[in-house]
């Protein structure tokens, strides 16, 4: 199974290798075009994931805000989704 995140018409990533942790898509960093990202200052904390930190999407001049997250060194618990990126803020994630 193939699943595909777009936004604003761009292919922001595309995998048959995502891993599904509380219900989003965590795709491997290989498979995410990282031409459409930009740094972020946001970061987040789960307890039993880690700290989180984000990138924005940027396609043709529109901005996305943090809608890219990512594990930099998960705890154990969640040791697969590490190297790996999950998206939210309208993206979509689909199966194709």
């Amino acid at each position: 199974m193939k699943i595909r995140a777009t936004w604003n018409g761009a292919v922001l990533a595309e995998s048959d290798r995502t891993v599904v942790v509380e219900g989003n898509h965590y795709f491997p960093v290989e498979d995410v075009r990282s031409e459409y990202f930009e740094p972020s200052d946001t970061h987040s904390h789960c307890p039993w994931k880690g700290d989180a930190r984000y990138r924005s999407v940027v396609v043709d001049g529109s901005r996305n805000d943090d809608a890219a997250w990512f594990y930099p060194e998960p705890k154990e618990a969640a040791e697969e989704i590490t190297d790996r990126v999950a998206f939210w803020r309208g993206v979509t994630v689909e199966e194709v």
